[in-house]
């Protein structure tokens, strides 16, 4: 699985239809409206590369309301319930 994290920058009026327009795209598993630099930050999951194009470039920045994105594809994933699961295995 691919995972990449995209920062997307909207219309100020448009944040809520814009996010959710973006949340019923194929390929996006979460949307989140935060304070910051950005909008938005969709997390899109797709299981090859060139699928990315079809649903950032091709879906997502065509959004209404969607002004800029920025990209950032993850190499790895780290979260607390995958360090304890590692720690647990073979104990039972």
């Amino acid at each position: 699985m691919i995972t990449a994290i995209v920062l997307v920058h909207t219309a100020a009026d448009r944040i809520p239809e814009t996010a959710q327009a973006i949340a019923d795209l194929d390929g996006v598993t979460e949307v989140y409206s935060c304070a910051g630099d950005v909008d938005l930050i969709a997390v899109v999951k797709v299981t090859e590369h060139d699928q990315l194009a079809d649903v950032i470039a091709g879906g997502l920045s065509k959004v209404e309301g969607v002004l800029r994105t920025d990209t950032h594809i993850a190499f790895r994933s780290y979260s607390r319930a995958d360090t304890e699961s590692s720690f647990s295995a073979g104990l039972d």
